[in-house]
């Protein structure tokens, strides 16, 4: 029998302020508030099933990840879908941002592979779409790898998180409990980074001094972004959310943080763009975001590049992610 081939796409997504929500013993009720970007930048999968024993090859044609987290996938549209379990299975990765450095990949990773694998089978599109975030937002908190990015994911643009959860939930694969608002527009944006990732998300989200300190910081910031209508014209106003949860949250103090705002400040200064632009950290990662403060502005974004290479960051050009 021919083999039988399944494609997903996921882009990323950057956190700016969120809260902890996992007091529910149940998945599905556990996640966060807040607020974020999606990328266009992501995952891409491709799923290959040929009939045998039931298993999961994982090969990353570029970046790296986590493979007992697609096994994880696999297993769960296995448990429900028993046709997933006549092949053997095998998904190549191509990752266009790197992993552990707080751009969601985990998400993106878990979503596009379990969309891969539905279509490989032709399972129905839109049943296939929302399963693969249900999955998805089991998947990262059995790990403690996210909170919420599979829920701003499934919303894109520019989210805002206002109930906690999966973002679809039960047999029937029904709205909820997790709802966010959101907009989109595509506008460029500056990613940077350390090569070598700091701690991982699980060493804050599961530590309940931390979890206080984030949850606190973020409501605070959420009761004034979830008054009156999410558009365009709340951007500065995130803007300047984020930086007060950063601050707050106390997330900004951690040395190497500090280290890697300066650094990505130092370059803005260098290229002329301050004023035009703001320097955010992507949280829970040790990686900068760098917006335009105005929507509507063509800068050349792509001259901060080699400043950053300059200051020891990588660093790519992507965009809001519809």
């Amino acid at each position: 029998m021919n083999a039988v081939l399944g494609r997903g796409t996921c882009g990323g997504h950057l956190t700016l302020l969120f809260t902890v929500e996992d007091t529910s013993e149940d998945t599905m009720y556990q996640g966060s508030l807040g607020a974020g970007i999606c990328l266009e930048d992501g995952i891409e999968a491709v799923a290959r099933g040929k009939k045998g024993d039931f298993g999961l090859n994982v090969r990353f044609l570029s970046g790296s990840g986590n493979k007992q987290m697609y096994r994880q996938i696999l297993d769960l549209l296995a448990d429900e879908i028993s046709i997933f379990k006549e092949y053997a299975w095998d998904i190549a990765i191509k990752m266009s941002l790197p992993a552990s450095h707080g751009f969601g990949m985990s998400a993106a990773g878990a979503i596009s592979s379990a969309i891969a694998f539905q279509r490989a089978l032709g399972l129905p599109h839109e049943e296939s779409l929302r399963r693969a975030y249900r999955n998805a937002h089991e998947v990262e908190r059995i790990n403690s790898t996210g909170l919420g990015d599979v829920t701003a994911l499934a919303y894109g643009g520019v989210e805002l998180r206002i109930k906690p959860g999966s973002p679809f939930s039960g047999m029937k694969l029904e709205n909820g409990p997790g709802i966010a608002k959101s907009w989109s527009g595509k506008t460029q944006l500056v990613l940077a980074w350390r090569s070598n990732p700091g701690r991982h998300t699980s060493e804050y989200i599961d530590n309940t001094e931390w979890k206080s300190l984030i949850s606190n910081a973020g409501n605070t910031e959420m009761e004034k972004l979830t008054e009156g209508e999410w558009n365009e014209s709340r951007w500065n106003e995130l803007l300047d959310s984020a930086t007060n949860f950063s601050d707050n949250s106390k997330l900004s103090s951690d040395a190497s943080r500090a280290e890697l705002m300066e650094k990505g400040t130092k370059a803005v200064n260098q290229t002329g763009f301050n004023g035009d632009v703001s320097v955010m950290f992507c949280m829970l990662g040790e990686s900068l975001v760098i917006l335009p403060t105005k929507l509507d502005n063509n800068l050349s974004l792509d001259r901060l590049l080699p400043e950053l290479e300059k200051q020891g960051l990588e660093s790519m050009i992507s965009e809001i992610g519809r």
